[in-house]
């Protein structure tokens, strides 16, 4: 698994990280079960500092999308998530959140914005990979 980092992007680096871990968790390139990079390994592919990873690591594992054990190393957490349902929609309300402040600075509509989220649930319908997977 590569991962890649732009420092000058105005985003800290390990939320780069964290945020390219959980899109690959939640699309399935990384599975249930699966390792990830040592914090010296992906350190050194980055070329970064070992404790932004570990920062990104830490963070994960909180939030439950990784588990590490001890002397064996970080990998993704089951498919159950510790995330109780209040937590699971703050944490949507705050992404909404952001998105629309990112919206408002590109001056979209209200009809753009509504049109680009339609449109990219379908698009992720299309390639099976809807948000519909948690039966609800």
């Amino acid at each position: 698994m590569w991962f890649r980092v732009e420092p000058g992007r105005g985003v800290p680096i390990y939320v780069q990280v964290k945020e390219q871990i959980r899109r690959s968790v939640a699309s399935g390139i990384l599975a249930p079960g699966e390792q990830l990079p040592s914090v010296r390994d992906l350190a050194v592919q980055l070329a970064i500092n070992p404790n932004t990873i570990s920062k990104a690591y830490q963070e994960l594992e909180h939030e439950g999308v990784v588990c590490t054990l001890r002397g064996r190393g970080t990998f993704v957490s089951d498919k159950a998530s510790t995330i109780s349902d209040r937590d699971r929609l703050q944490r949507l309300d705050e992404a909404v959140d952001r998105f629309l402040v990112e919206a408002y600075h590109l001056r979209c509509t209200s009809g753009e914005v509504l049109d680009s989220v339609k449109k990219k649930l379908r698009e992720k319908e299309q390639k099976g990979e809807g948000i519909d997977y948690a039966g609800k």
